[in-house]
């Protein structure tokens, strides 16, 4: 594709269908990325299952992609869990890319996302929260 096109699905929306790098980086159109995720979302289960795998095969960029579809699914109550949630696998990319400024700046927004859902008392799907701030904060210190 030229590089002055946007790449576009068939309605329109912008696409990104350069390949991408482990960290979500794009390649040069033709080089071998990862495979990319599916922009559909999954149900809240299969959701986090999929992120954390894919947090644990380091490609936490891609988690994001993932909890991000669950988030503009989900029901509005539930919009701090998963924008939290993504946001903390954007803190984890920026960390593994070596920007330590965007990783702090996207932990801290996580967390207050998090935090402010916790507060709620609402279910998390199993999720301790609490572990996953820890983890966070340890993983962008």
């Amino acid at each position: 594709m030229p590089p002055t096109e946007r790449d576009r699905d068939a309605l329109g929306r912008a696409r990104q269908a350069r390949p991408r790098d482990a960290l979500g980086r794009p390649l040069p159109y033709g080089a071998e990325g990862v495979e990319p995720v599916s922009e559909e979302p999954l149900p809240p289960e299969e959701t986090l299952r999929m992120a954390r795998e894919l947090v644990d095969g380091g490609r936490p960029f891609s988690a994001h992609e993932v909890l991000e579809a669950r988030w503009k699914a989900g029901p509005d109550e539930e919009r701090d869990l998963w924008q939290g949630l993504a946001q903390a696998c954007v803190a984890l990319t920026h960390s593994a890319r070596g920007n330590r400024t965007g990783a702090q700046r996207l932990a801290d927004r996580a967390a207050l996302r998090l935090e402010a859902y916790a507060a709620t008392g609402r279910d998390a799907y199993g999720l301790d929260l609490g572990a996953v701030l820890d983890c966070l904060r340890r993983q962008t210190a």
